[in-house]
C-alpha cells in the first residue's frame, strides 16, 4: 500500500490511515484538532472514536458514516468535508 493510499488532505484537514499490531486507525487533524476512529486489525468490530490514537474511547459505532459523524462534530466541520484514504474506505460492519 503506497501513501496515496493511506493519506488524503481536504479543506485542511489531513486524514491517515495506519495499522498497528491490534487496531485499524483512521487519524484525522484539523488545525491541531484531532479525532480518530479506531477498529480492530480484523475489521469487524464496532468503530470507536477517541480524541487521539491512543486516548480514551468517546463512542462506538457500527457504521463507518456515524464514526465519521462524530469525527466531523470534533472537529468542527461537516462529515462531507472529510477526506478518507483509500485504504480506509472498507471501516465499519
Amino acid at each position: 500500500m503506497d501513501d496515496l493510499e493511506r493519506i488524503a488532505e481536504a479543506g485542511g484537514i489531513v486524514a491517515t490511515y495506519r495499522e498497528t499490531d491490534a487496531e485499524r486507525l483512521l487519524e484525522f487533524d484539523a488545525d491541531g484538532t484531532t479525532a480518530v476512529v479506531a477498529q480492530n486489525l480484523d475489521g469487524y468490530a464496532m468503530l470507536k472514536v477517541r480524541p487521539t490514537p491512543d486516548g480514551d474511547e468517546l463512542e462506538r459505532y457500527y457504521g463507518f458514516e456515524m464514526a465519521l459523524d462524530h469525527v466531523g462534530e470534533l472537529l468542527g466541520v461537516s462529515p462531507r468535508n472529510l477526506p478518507i484514504p483509500e485504504a480506509a474506505t472498507d471501516m465499519g460492519m
